[in-house]
């Protein structure tokens, strides 16, 4: 069980549990050891290991709620990375709390902002009950000018990026980030790109205002992508598979 914030304070009046100052940066230890465990180096997730090891997730993901990013006394790369692997780690919980299922979108409604998988609020970031969606769109995306935070954030789905099986630090996080996006862009399953026809995620079609405020699209893909892309080559959006990386 995930300690509240409203619960933490109540045992730490009773001397029960002892919270480190977020005026220092979380450690992701045990993050990347549960990674390293349980996903493959090609993305696929073992929840039912994470299921096994479920205890010692509840341990990182309790650390995270009791030690929120400051934004004065963390680098920017420091607080990206914790917001990264928040949305990592509480998402494999969301799936193991309703595991067996075919797809992240069998959890809750189907009405997006409402009662999505990414709208269900079951985690706390300090005092603020949170939902996926809020470290996405509210923080990661609205805070920091770093598109490839796509490339990194996973919604348990065949189509997403690769789970990266470590942890994002922040002494790492622009050769993590450059490396997620490269691998994404060159695999053929998620991306088709030639030099003059370009098949895409529709990540980009959905964020296409994160990846073009200094430049085109293809500006951007022509930094990553596998080969270089004619400037005026159409673009076209593949059909995104939802079901289950594992």
């Amino acid at each position: 069980m995930i300690l509240t914030a409203a619960l933490v304070a109540q045992l730490m009046k009773c001397g029960s549990v002892t919270i480190e100052s977020s005026a220092a940066p979380v450690s992701h230890q045990i993050w990347d050891e549960l990674l390293k465990k349980h996903v493959s180096p090609n993305g696929d997730v073992n929840y039912k290991g994470f299921i096994s090891d479920s205890i010692k997730l509840n341990q990182y993901l309790q650390r995270l709620t009791e030690n929120p990013p400051s934004e004065t006394n963390w680098t920017k790369n420091e607080q990206i990375a914790y917001w990264i692997n928040a949305y990592n780690a509480f998402t494999i919980q969301l799936i193991i709390r309703n595991y067996p299922l075919k797809s992240i979108k069998d959890i809750g409604g189907k009405i997006p902002k409402v009662n999505s998988p990414w709208d269900i609020k079951f985690f706390f970031i300090g005092e603020e009950k949170m939902d996926l969606n809020t470290i996405e769109h509210n923080i990661l995306r609205k805070k920091y000018d770093e598109p490839r935070i796509h490339f990194a954030i996973v919604c348990a789905s065949k189509s997403c990026p690769v789970l990266l099986n470590e942890a994002f630090v922040s002494e790492k996080l622009e050769t993590q980030l450059a490396r997620q996006t490269k691998e994404f862009l060159k695999d053929d399953f998620r991306n088709k790109i030639t030099a003059d026809k370009v098949q895409l995620s529709k990540i980009f079609d959905w964020f296409i205002s994160d990846f073009t405020t200094k430049g085109s699209l293809i500006d951007f893909l022509n930094q990553y992508a596998p080969v270089k892309i004619n400037a005026d080559v159409k673009i076209s959006y593949l059909d995104y598979d939802w079901g289950l990386n594992e």
